[in-house]
């Protein structure tokens, strides 16, 4: 790509980014974030690359909604999960949280006293309720610690806060005296929302919150996870591989290929009018319960190319069944459809409003 085409993606990029819109609802703006993990090789352990798990991805999650991530396994969506709540730290870009007092700052810059104050704003559910307790904790210190760390309360306020805890999450409040081990995977869980609630925070990023329980068991927590967030007012970045839940559970859905954002548009919108190709893949491949009605199926051929060296152009081309010449050269931009509010396609075939 020659330099003149490299600088107008980029101002592309900065015109159409959809971190970019200056809604006063927004309480987090995430814009051109990436997390490069390097590569070693030799007996020397020289740098000889970088896995691109996250590049350039740029985002907004309105307050009090939930925002959908999907993609294949390898697309960056738990990576992009955990740097959110600073569990890796981001190789570059901005993450811009709305303050109480309505201002906007980059949590990246702020002191070490303030990054500790934020963490009580933005928690994290993981996917493995089985590894995610200490097992040689009972729930109570489980719970107590952050509690402890963050000043909330003495002893007798702290247990009547796990107390209450455990029973928003449909669990009694004796049940802090035990250990994980004599909880099932669904109760587990749970408690894993529950120690996610329990310092009052705004923001909780769900990484596959309910894929490693049995079915019969997700929509209880699907159910318990949507009267929380009612209730307490809460906003989600929920991470899933299965789209028939993450449709179920999201306001808008953010869809990801190879570390970037391919697609993002309200849930409705993405399920019944999808402009880029993968996200049409993604969709055929959801079961219908429905026996008279078939689907096209579109199957993608090939594997998922290497993060350490992503193809030039568009990073689809390689398995797109659409794939022109421009896409093997040209890197799309997130562009706004048109004709829409709030639908957005990295695509050189969808119809966009300030397509070349």
């Amino acid at each position: 790509m020659t330099t003149s085409t490299q600088s107008n993606h980029s101002d592309q990029r900065k015109q159409s980014d959809p971190a970019t819109s200056g809604q006063d609802d927004i309480i987090l703006d995430i814009r051109h974030l990436k997390k490069y993990y390097p590569v070693y090789k030799g007996f020397l352990k020289k740098v000889v690359g970088h896995v691109k798990a996250v590049d350039d991805v740029s985002l907004f999650v309105r307050k009090g909604e939930t925002l959908g991530l999907v993609g294949e396994s390898g697309c960056g969506k738990t990576t992009l999960g955990k740097t959110i709540v600073r569990l890796h730290q981001p190789t570059a870009g901005e993450l811009r949280y709305r303050f109480e007092d309505g201002g906007m700052r980059d949590i990246l810059k702020l002191n070490r006293e303030e990054s500790f104050q934020i963490r009580k704003k933005i928690q994290i559910v993981f996917q493995d309720p089985y590894s995610s307790l200490n097992p040689v904790k009972t729930i109570y210190e489980s719970f107590d610690e952050p509690l402890r760390k963050h000043n909330m309360g003495n002893r007798a306020e702290r247990k009547a806060i796990i107390s209450r805890l455990l029973e928003s999450v449909n669990l009694r409040p004796e049940y802090m005296y035990r250990y994980p081990n004599e909880f099932s995977g669904g109760q587990r869980q749970r408690i894993c929302i529950a120690r996610a609630l329990c310092i009052n925070p705004d923001v909780i990023v769900c990484d596959e919150p309910v894929s490693a329980l049995d079915v019969s068991i997700q929509a209880q927590v699907l159910n318990l996870m949507k009267d929380l967030q009612q209730e307490l007012k809460l906003t989600y970045i929920f991470i899933a591989h299965d789209l028939s839940v993450v449709e179920y559970m999201s306001d808008r859905i953010a869809v990801m290929y190879l570390g970037q954002v391919v697609e993002l548009a309200e849930s409705g919108a993405l399920y019944q009018t999808p402009q880029h190709p993968y996200t049409e893949a993604l969709l055929s491949a959801v079961p219908t319960p429905d026996l008279n009605k078939k689907k096209d199926r579109i199957v993608l051929k090939g594997d998922v190319p290497s993060p350490v060296n992503p193809p030039g152009g568009c990073r689809f081309h390689t398995r797109c069944h659409l794939c022109q010449d421009r896409c093997r050269t040209e890197i799309p931009a997130l562009r706004k459809v048109k004709g829409t509010d709030d639908h957005f396609v990295a695509c050189h075939l969808a119809e966009t409003e300030d397509a070349i």
